[in-house]
């Protein structure tokens, strides 16, 4: 097998072709082992929600970023209800302020169309820790 192809004279090395191929197919299914995969949930709220559904949807929030996964946060927006966006901006601060020991903001709410919406992750297990001590 060729080590080096660019030295002068190139660089080889006789080696096992059938070990070489299963040290590379052992290190790749310990590579896959080892990753992590972050789910993204959805949250829809509209805003005119009331206090009883919006603790429940807060609490499922809080079950999924238990669960580990990122939460995006979305505020439908219909008809009339476009020209007050700043209703729908409270009720994601609102919740960002609930959240803040749970969760952090990785994009703050940003309206896109008819909707407003933000992406919040859990706090890493280190961060809360330090934060305690």
């Amino acid at each position: 097998m060729e080590i080096a192809p660019d030295a002068q004279p190139s660089v080889c090395r006789v080696m096992d072709y059938g070990k070489f191929k299963y040290d590379q197919a052992m290190k790749a299914k310990q590579a896959r082992k080892n990753q992590t995969r972050v789910e993204v949930k959805e949250m829809k709220f509209r805003p005119k929600i009331d206090v009883g559904d919006y603790e429940t949807k807060k609490k499922h929030i809080m079950r999924f970023l238990g669960m580990g996964s990122k939460v995006k946060v979305t505020i439908m927006f219909r008809g009339r209800e476009m020209a007050h966006p700043e209703i729908g901006l409270n009720i994601l601060e609102r919740l960002s302020g609930e959240l803040k020991d749970e969760a952090v903001i990785e994009n703050q709410p940003k309206m896109e169309g008819r909707n407003m919406f933000m992406l919040i992750a859990p706090v890493k297990k280190k961060e809360k820790e330090t934060g305690n001590a």
